[in-house]
């Protein structure tokens, strides 16, 4: 008689008892369709909207991003690279003069070309790829 869930008294167990409980518990509060419209507060009708959007784009204005310049790139082996001294010469897969591509938190944003600022390194951005082709780098 392990089927039954009456026990030799006659009565339901208590775990068969407890999830009529919560059938019980949940009937009383749920609709006739089993969801319960929430309750919410009344807004004070006092308050001054911002124009739409301003108070996100502030919030968006403080994220710090990375921005990396890349000069070129180069692959080797681990011999070559363990021999590498001082004064080594690593030749890149770019031409000199030829643009330098800018990322922006690892997604590409334009090209641009080296420039020497109070003897700092800079970057002249000349193109800024467009908008289809930055979303197309989101993914």
């Amino acid at each position: 008689m392990a089927d039954d869930p009456l026990d030799d008294a006659g009565t339901k167990s208590e775990t068969e008892g407890a999830g009529d409980d919560w059938a019980a518990a949940l009937s009383e509060h749920e609709g006739s369709d089993g969801a319960q419209a929430p309750a919410f507060a009344e807004l004070g009708g006092s308050v001054t909207a911002a124009p739409a959007g301003s108070q996100n784009l502030d919030f968006l204005l403080d994220i710090p991003l990375n921005v990396t310049v890349e000069l070129g790139r180069t692959s080797m082996i681990i011999n070559k690279m363990l021999q590498l001294t001082q004064g080594s010469v690593v030749e890149l897969d770019k031409a000199a003069g030829e643009p330098v591509e800018i990322f922006v938190n690892d997604k590409l944003l334009g090209k641009g070309e080296v420039i020497v600022v109070n003897e700092r390194f800079g970057v002249r951005i000349t193109e800024i790829i467009s908008q289809a082709d930055r979303i197309k780098n989101i993914g």
